[in-house]
């Protein structure tokens, strides 16, 4: 298996959406992806990019990614969120994953940034495994908190 993980280039992101629709029929929400190609185009490759997204390329074919982008903490400065890390169901159990995942963590420390942080499904027990035994630290006493484009409207609407 001749393996290559690189930066990717604006022309990868319709391999990069399929993966992300895979991501979300794997998570159990196959309709949730509302993004296009023109968008993450458009957001990770123009003047000033949203992501930054690595490929995993198997005999020349995009069999999985990861995008991050940069946060901040107020408590530890610079940090980098991984979004997604995606590796299409038949590459699983390969190293595909671990290989990007490694570049995630080496592309991180080359930034000096101060900490990597993603989300995980509490049912993706063989993610939570595999991170564990990486050395992550899974905080299970906080909670991830979103509001929709509905919930903002709602809430803009009831709050004057």
């Amino acid at each position: 298996m001749n393996t290559t993980i690189r930066d990717a280039r604006k022309e990868d992101m319709p391999a990069v959406l399929e993966l992300i629709k895979e991501l979300a029929a794997f998570e159990k929400e196959p309709d949730a992806v509302i993004t296009t190609v023109e968008t993450l185009e458009k957001e990770g490759f123009g003047a000033q990019p949203l992501f930054h997204v690595f490929v995993a390329e198997v005999d020349g074919k995009i069999e999985g990614m990861a995008l991050v982008y940069y946060r901040f903490s107020t408590w530890k400065g610079r940090t980098l969120h991984l979004e997604d890390l995606i590796v299409r169901e038949e590459k699983r159990g390969t190293g595909l994953g671990n290989a990007l995942y490694r570049k995630v963590i080496e592309y991180a420390r080359s930034q000096d940034l101060k900490r990597v942080e993603w989300v995980v499904l509490d049912w993706n027990k063989h993610a939570i495994d595999f991170y564990e035994r990486s050395g992550a630290t899974i905080l299970k006493d906080w909670y991830t908190v979103q509001m929709d484009e509905d919930g903002m409207t709602q809430y803009v609407k009831s709050a004057k």
